[in-house]
C-alpha cells in the first residue's frame, strides 16, 4: 500500500500538486490521467525517489520492489535477450556468480549460485525473456542481435521488455504504448491484466486504459481525485459530478441574490433590522460552490477539398521495398500489391511494426518508387502526408508563422495568422520558436501545415504518438468530418474505430483486406496465438518414442499411470484446501482494510495488512494456475 498525506510537489517555482491525500491499495491497476504538464511524470519521479515532496508525506513499504521503463538506452554491445534478462538484477547477479565460479573451478561457490538460480526460477528465465520480446514484436532471429543494432523505437521496446522482466511489487509505465504497433499493444494489454503487483500507468490511449485499469487518478489544477473503474467510467462520473456542481452553484447564486435583495431593502428599517442581520449571517455561511469552468475542448478541422475525384489512386501488381545497402539491387518488403482508393474511402492499416505498413504508405505517396508493377494517380489528387518523422523534421528555431511562410511565401501575414489561430497558435504563439513546444504542439503544427493545402487524400502514419487525450479526440472529430479519402496507420484503437470504415492487414510480405472490425482483429490475434502455442507443444512432443509392445511393459505403464494420477489428485485436493483457507484470510483482511478505523492507527500496521493481502493474492493466483494444469492432466 502507498499513502500520500497532505503531499505537495513543485517543479521550480510552479506548484504541480497540492495537499494530496490518497491511499493506493496493493493490486490496483491505476491509470494516471490529466492534461500535459499537470504533474503525472513528476508524481512517478516522486514514487521512484527522484523528486522530494515539498510538503506532507509519501509512505511506501520498505521492501517494495519497483520496476519502471528507462527513458534512454545506450548503444550497448550486449545481446538483446541478455539485456532484457538483465531486468531481473538478482537473477543476473546469480548467473554472473555461477559463471565466475565455473571459471575459477570453485565447486562450492558454483553449488551456492546454482541453488540461488533455482530459487529464482532462473533456468527458464531466458525462455521468459524470449516470450516478452516475442510479444512486443521482436522476431526470433533478432533476439541475439546486439542492442546497438536497433533503432531508437525498438530500443524503447527493449526497455519495456526489461521492465516487465523485473520481479516487482510496483510497476510504473509512462506512455508504454508509444512506438508499439496494435499487435504489441493488444499483447501488452493481456500481459498487464495478469500482472499481480500494483500498476500505475500514464497513457493517452483510452482503449488501452479501458482494457487494463481498475482505478483512475485524475490530476487537475494541482489536485488529485480518485475514481473507481476504467477511463470510460471516469468520464461518466466526472461529467455527472460537474453537472451536480453547476446545479449547486446556480442554486446558491439564486439564494445569494434573494438574501442580498432582502438585506439591501430592509437593513435601514428598525422593524426589519433583526431579520436583515439574520440573513447577513446566512449569506456569510453559504459554502461558495464554484461555477464549473467550461473546459473548452480544443477542436479544428481539415478544410473542404476543392475536388474529390472518384478513382484517386491505384497500385497494380506492385513490388515495394528499398534499395539495398550496398547500392546494388533492392530489398523487397511487399510483393504483388493490388490496392485502390476511391473517393470517401477510409482505410486503417493493421499489422506488426516492420511488416511494411510504412513502406506501403510511402509507396502510395510516391516517396518510394515501385520496383515492379504500376502506380496510377488521378490528375486532381492532392495528398496530405503525415510521416512518423514529420514532427522531428520541423525547423529548429522557427516559429509556426515562419513554417507557413516557407510553405506559401506570397500570402499576407494576417491571413496566415488567422489560419494558425484556428489551430490554437493565436496571438504571440504564432511567433514563438518550436524549440520550446511540446511534442503535442509540434504535431498540431505539422497537421496545420498539411491542412493548409486542402488535401483530398490524407495518408497518416502514427499521427497520435505525441498527442494527449484531448488532442486525440479533436483529431478523431476532424477526421470523421473530413470529406476526402483516408489511409491511417495507428496503434490507437479509439481513433481507428472512430474514423475507419474498412481495414487492410499488412504482414508476411502481402497486403490483404481484413474482413471484420478491430474487436474481430483482437480475437483473430488471440486465436492465432493459441494455435501457435498448441502447434509448438505438438512439435515439442513429436519426438520418436519406441513403441511398448509386451503385455508386461503395458502393465507397468498402466500402474505407473495410476500412481501418477493418485499423486496428482492428492495435490489437487491440497491446492483446493489451501485456496479455501486463503479466501477466508483474504475476506478477513479486506474487512479490516475496509474499516475506516484501520486508517486512524499506525501506518506500519496498515501497510503490513496491505502487504499480507498482496502476498495472499499472489499465492492464490499461483495455486490456481497449478490447479488448472493438474486438472487438465487428469482430464487428458
Amino acid at each position: 500500500m502507498i499513502a500520500f498525506r497532505h503531499f505537495a510537489l513543485r517543479r521550480g517555482s510552479r506548484l504541480l500538486l497540492s495537499d494530496i491525500d490518497l491511499v493506493i491499495q496493493s493490486g490496483w491497476r491505476l491509470g494516471v490521467i490529466g492534461r500535459n504538464g499537470c504533474g503525472k511524470s513528476s508524481l512517478f519521479a516522486a514514487l521512484q525517489g527522484k523528486l522530494e515532496g515539498d510538503a506532507g508525506e509519501l509512505d511506501m513499504p520498505g521492501k517494495l520492489r519497483l520496476a519502471s521503463v528507462a527513458q534512454e538506452t545506450p548503444a550497448l554491445p550486449d545481446l538483446a535477450i541478455d539485456y532484457v534478462l538483465g531486468g531481473d538484477e538478482e537473477l543476473a547477479a546469480a548467473l554472473a556468480d555461477e559463471a565466475d565460479a565455473q571459471e575459477r573451478g570453485d565447486m562450492e561457490a558454483m553449488a551456492r549460485a546454482h541453488h540461488r538460480i533455482e530459487e529464482l526460477h532462473g533456468y527458464d528465465a531466458q525462455a521468459r525473456a524470449g516470450r516478452l520480446m516475442h510479444g512486443l514484436g521482436f522476431p526470433p532471429e533478432t533476439h541475439h542481435r546486439t542492442v546497438q543494432e536497433f533503432s531508437g523505437g525498438w530500443r524503447g521496446r527493449l526497455n519495456l521488455a526489461r521492465a516487465l522482466m523485473c520481479p516487482s511489487d510496483l510497476l510504473l509505465l509512462d506512455e508504454p504504448t508509444n512506438h508499439l504497433d496494435l499487435d504489441a499493444v493488444l499483447w501488452l494489454e493481456e500481459w498487464l491484466r495478469r500482472y499481480q503487483g500494483t500498476l500505475l500507468i500514464i497513457s493517452h490511449d483510452r482503449e488501452f486504459l479501458d482494457g487494463v485499469i481498475t482505478h483512475t487518478l485524475h490530476l487537475n489544477d494541482g489536485k488529485a481525485k480518485l475514481y473507481t473503474g476504467n477511463y470510460s467510467a471516469f468520464e461518466r462520473l466526472r461529467a455527472e459530478q460537474l453537472r451536480q456542481q453547476q446545479i449547486s452553484h446556480e442554486r446558491e447564486q439564486a439564494e445569494r441574490a434573494h438574501l442580498q435583495s432582502f438585506i439591501d431593502r430592509f437593513k435601514a428599517k428598525a422593524t426589519k433590522a433583526k431579520q436583515a442581520q439574520s440573513r447577513m449571517k446566512r449569506l456569510e455561511k453559504l459554502a461558495g460552490t464554484e461555477a464549473v469552468r467550461a473546459e473548452r475542448p480544443f477542436s479544428f478541422q481539415f478544410p473542404q477539398p476543392d475536388r474529390v475525384p472518384d478513382a484517386m489512386l491505384q497500385l497494380n501488381e506492385i513490388e515495394a521495398g528499398y534499395p539495398s545497402e550496398d547500392g546494388h539491387g533492392f530489398t523487397t518488403i511487399l510483393a504483388d500489391v493490388g490496392f485502390s482508393l476511391e473517393a470517401g474511402e477510409r482505410i486503417g492499416l493493421l499489422g506488426p511494426n516492420g511488416a511494411g505498413k510504412s513502406t506501403l504508405v510511402k509507396t502510395l505517396v510516391g516517396e518510394l518508387e515501385p520496383m515492379a508493377g504500376e502506380r496510377k494517380f488521378h490528375k486532381d489528387l492532392k495528398i496530405g502526408y503525415f510521416a512518423q518523422h514529420t514532427v522531428e523534421s520541423l525547423r529548429e528555431g522557427a516559429s509556426p508563422l515562419d513554417h507557413l511562410q516557407d510553405k506559401v511565401p506570397g500570402v499576407a501575414n494576417q491571413v496566415m495568422r488567422d489560419f494558425l489561430g484556428t489551430w490554437n497558435f493565436a496571438g504571440d504563439r504564432a511567433f514563438e520558436s518550436v524549440d520550446g513546444f511540446s511534442g503535442g504542439e509540434r504535431a498540431r503544427l505539422a497537421l496545420a501545415l498539411i491542412a493548409w493545402d486542402k488535401p483530398n487524400l490524407l495518408l497518416l502514419d502514427e499521427p497520435t504518438n505525441h498527442l494527449d487525450l484531448e488532442m486525440r479526440e479533436a483529431l478523431a472529430d476532424a477526421l470523421s468530418d473530413f470529406d476526402g479519402a483516408l489511409v491511417l496507420v495507428s496503434h490507437d484503437r479509439h481513433l481507428l474505430g472512430m474514423v475507419c470504415d474498412s481495414f487492410w492487414r499488412v504482414a508476411d510480405g502481402v497486403v490483404e483486406a481484413f474482413d471484420g472490425d478491430l474487436d474481430d482483429y483482437a480475437k483473430w490475434l488471440r486465436s492465432r496465438g493459441s494455435a501457435n502455442k498448441k502447434a509448438g507443444k505438438k512439435g515439442a512432443a513429436a519426438k520418436p518414442v519406441a513403441p511398448v509392445e509386451t503385455p508386461e511393459a503395458r502393465r507397468r505403464q498402466s500402474a505407473a499411470q495410476r500412481e501418477g494420477d493418485k499423486t496428482t489428485r492428492s495435490r489437487v485436493k491440497k491446492i483446493e484446501t489451501r485456496v479455501a483457507a486463503i479466501e477466508g484470510d483474504l475476506a478477513r483482511l479486506e474487512a479490516r482494510l475496509a474499516d475506516p478505523a484501520t486508517y486512524n492507527g499506525p501506518t506500519a500496521e496498515m501497510m503490513k495488512l496491505s502487504q499480507q493481502q498482496a502476498d495472499l493474492r499472489r499465492e492464490k493466483e499461483t495455486l490456481e494456475v497449478e490447479w488448472l494444469e493438474l486438472y487438465e492432466q487428469l482430464e487428458a
